[in-house]
């Protein structure tokens, strides 16, 4: 009985933690390139230019090279994310309408 529980427990700490790894860089082989000297870290202010605008692909690239960060993302209402924080990360936040309302980092 101990032994299939302890096996189920370390189990389940793999399967947790394979959850968190990195899985290596999916964009294609090269990564962007930031603008010298933030270490491709977000500046949300290089993006405000975004709010008002109905989000899109090219937006969203727009954006991310104007904030210096090294990925992006648009998130929907409800859109389901996780609560780690990514500081080389750019967020749109669109409303029900696909329009840009906030820009922020993480």
């Amino acid at each position: 009985m101990f032994r299939t529980r302890a096996f189920l427990a370390t189990l389940a700490v793999a399967a947790l933690l394979a959850g968190c790894s990195t899985g290596g860089n999916s964009g294609g082989g090269k990564a962007p390139e930031a603008p010298a000297g933030n270490d491709g870290r977000c500046e949300a202010s290089g993006a405000d230019f975004a709010v008002g605008k109905p989000g899109s692909a090219a937006l969203l690239e727009q954006a991310r090279k104007a904030s210096g960060s090294q990925m992006a993302r648009i998130l929907k209402p409800h859109d389901v994310v996780t609560l780690e924080y990514r500081s080389e990360r750019l967020n749109l936040n669109v409303n029900e309408q696909g329009v840009v309302t906030r820009v922020n980092c993480g």
